[in-house]
């Protein structure tokens, strides 16, 4: 695909996201406070300061109708393309809308942390990497990658492994020697904490978070939650059995 659009030199954020799921099927739609799951993780973003635009990645597929309808109808531009290949579509939508920078941020987190989010860019940014992740021993669901447009065209083009198409910094972990890899480290201890909506209990889960802390425009954090499963320790009983 030849870019379209004229390089974009700051960063974007690739929202990614489809109804697909086997173990939760139709996720990213489910509701918590009145909203779609991945509307809220948009609505997040929103707080970051160092993403510059948003963008939404979706499949082909008719049944992903929805979630391009979802975005279209608030203004933010969408890209859809192969439901079975996301690192193709990744590469696609990047291409399509001439992106440099790209923040990977994945529908079912609608725990996300924007100050996280921000300290992965800056740390990708201030080391001119190819590749930046958080470290560390985080909860899962504040996962956070930043990648250049070319390290995503090199895996596109390498990348033949299965596994290597669907997680998008597989191809980079397997070859370390070639991509400048940073690291970002903001919290410890945390690795029990399971914060995704991958299975119906992480989507009970993430639902009492919401019902407790969400306000409409009010932004709550890490350290929110944290303070509320201090005062509720029963809520990590939730999805306690699902393993990370």
């Amino acid at each position: 695909m030849v870019r379209i659009d004229k390089p974009h030199k700051k960063v974007t954020a690739i929202l990614q996201g489809r109804v697909g799921s086997t173990r939760l099927p139709g996720k990213v739609l489910k509701p918590l406070a009145g909203k779609p799951a991945m509307q809220h993780v948009y609505e997040r973003i929103l707080h970051c300061r160092n993403i510059d635009r948003i963008i939404v990645a979706t499949s082909d597929k008719e049944r992903d109708d929805p979630v391009a309808d979802l975005f279209l109808g608030i203004g933010i531009p969408v890209f859809r393309g192969s439901e079975t290949d996301p690192l193709d579509r990744y590469y696609q939508a990047a291409t399509h809308f001439g992106v440099n920078h790209i923040v990977r941020v994945m529908a079912d987190c609608p725990l996300l942390d924007p100050e996280v989010v921000d300290g992965v860019i800056k740390t990708y940014t201030e080391g001119n990497y190819d590749y930046c992740y958080l470290g560390g021993e985080f909860p899962t669901g504040l996962d956070t990658t930043v990648y250049s447009y070319e390290a995503i065209e090199r895996c596109w083009q390498e990348a033949r492994l299965q596994a290597e198409r669907e997680h998008i910094f597989l191809y980079m972990d397997h070859h370390p020697d070639l991509f400048s890899i940073g690291v970002y480290e903001k919290h410890k201890g945390l690795r029990h904490h399971r914060w995704v909506m991958d299975h119906e209990e992480d989507y009970h889960f993430v639902k009492a978070v919401y019902d407790a802390l969400y306000k409409p425009g009010h932004l709550f954090l890490t350290r929110d939650i944290l303070n509320l499963l201090e005062k509720e320790p029963w809520m990590l009983q939730i999805n306690a059995g699902i393993p990370r």
